[in-house]
């Protein structure tokens, strides 16, 4: 998996990546730590209105600006949504009320509703091949474990010697690194693109995405894995300082230990999935995950919380099941569009997966607040499960080639001549000749 770092373009992108990533996951430890100063034992709540915040900016802004961008200059587009990151992490230190945390949160991840995408987009230019995308993919979920592992840890590190403020810092370093290594980097130029009208740029991609049965599955199963990952993000830190009374570094020790197990999933899935198909790597992982939060809440509401190594433990297990459904993602969409259509189809995943999350963010918070922990899990879990069967009802086939029949498209339409006549058989992804998707021929 390593090996795919020879490629030097996208060794430059996954670390610009990477440094991104560090800060940004400072931020986060730094964003747990104030919420917590400003709401006290209330700071789950908080933290679950500032990830709605988050969630609202990705899911309402990112096809406006996929839209809006898909004509500019790709590094460019990279480079400006680093540097409003930057700018609105300048001013995070000097926030004193939890008001100014929900409008800075809201400018931060406007730029990351952009960036994301964007970047997301690139890399299977970058890298035709499958089996190196598939590669990327896990080398770019480790990336994102970074956030749950080396960032808690620096931070823990940090707060040694610094208060939590120090840690804006180091946000603020990361997007500097992200932004020059992105500026030395030469990106492969655009394909052809049709000429749409705005709206149709906005919609296309979630047309492509809710016509397509296995990225419908995929919507699902990613709602599975938002709903345990938000009871993690949201709760740990009042889990750890109030449940455990582990301090500041609890926190830092409990994120560490999702993104240990995260990371421990996403080496080993590249080998996985040369064996075991997508649909059932991710339904296994989706339905064993709301398994054991079901459990952890039951366990919790009748016996107590579990001793603080197996509740690391459990963290650990379930960031790996989390990390198991959320990597293959960017080969299924990749296997679902033309290349003229991905940056739009990532764009509808990025802001459709992140619909999931502005549900269970606020659910996990506000029950978590409300209902007690136990309760929580247990909401959380069986909102987990019914996910996991809708992924499954939903796609439930994946052939490699489906006949069907063109009965609208004149006789002599390219894509007729290309196949043989009306009635054929290919590949089929949603485009201008496939508005909707083959069921019986």
């Amino acid at each position: 998996m390593i090996a795919i770092l020879k490629q030097r373009v996208f060794a430059q992108l996954f670390a610009a990546q990477v440094v991104a990533l560090i800060g940004t996951g400072l931020l986060t430890i730094a964003l747990g730590l104030l919420a917590y100063d400003l709401a006290g034992a209330q700071a789950g709540a908080v933290l679950g209105t500032a990830y709605t915040i988050k969630m609202v900016a990705y899911v309402g802004l990112s096809p406006l600006m996929g839209a809006l961008a898909v004509r500019l200059p790709r590094r460019a587009v990279l480079i400006g949504a680093d540097l409003v990151r930057l700018a609105v992490a300048l001013c995070l230190p000097f926030v004193d009320s939890v008001g100014q945390v929900y409008l800075l949160i809201f400018a931060l991840q406007a730029a990351s509703a952009t960036f994301t995408p964007t970047f997301q987009a690139v890399i299977p230019d970058v890298l035709p091949d499958e089996a190196d995308y598939t590669r990327a993919l896990s080398l770019s979920r480790l990336a994102y474990d970074l956030e749950n592992l080396l960032s808690p840890a620096l931070a823990g590190l940090l707060l040694v010697v610094i208060s939590y403020g120090g840690l804006f810092v180091g946000a603020i370093v990361g997007f500097l690194i992200s932004v020059v290594l992105i500026w030395g980097t030469v990106l492969p130029p655009r394909g052809p693109e049709t000429a749409r009208r705005f709206f149709a740029r906005v919609t296309r991609g979630s047309w492509i995405y809710l016509s397509t049965p296995r990225l419908r599955g995929l919507l699902a199963f990613n709602t599975a894995a938002a709903s345990a990952g938000a009871f993690v993000l949201v709760n740990s830190v009042v889990i750890a300082r109030d449940t455990y009374g582990a301090g500041e570094g609890g926190l830092a020790v409990a994120m560490a230990a999702f993104g240990a197990g995260s990371m421990v999933a996403a080496f080993i899935l590249p080998k996985m999935l040369e064996h075991v198909t997508d649909r059932q790597i991710m339904g296994t992982a989706a339905a064993i995950l709301a398994a054991i939060t079901l459990g952890h809440g039951w366990a919790f509401r009748t016996s107590g919380p579990l001793a603080w190594p197996m509740f690391l433990g459990l963290w650990a297990l379930s960031g790996g099941l989390y990390s198991t459904i959320v990597t293959p993602s960017g080969r299924l969409l990749r296997r679902s569009a033309h290349a003229s259509d991905r940056p739009a189809v990532f764009t509808a995943h990025f802001a459709l997966s992140h619909a999931s999350w502005l549900v269970t963010y606020p659910l996990a918070g506000w029950s978590g607040a409300h209902f007690g922990l136990p309760m929580s899990l247990l909401i959380m879990g069986g909102l987990a499960l019914g996910a996991t069967f809708a992924g499954l009802w939903l796609w439930r086939s994946d052939p490699e080639e489906i006949l069907h029949e063109h009965i609208n498209l004149p006789d002599a339409h390219p894509h007729l001549i290309a196949y043989g006549g009306r009635k054929h058989s290919h590949i089929v992804v949603i485009d201008d000749e496939h508005h909707v998707w083959p069921t019986n021929g």
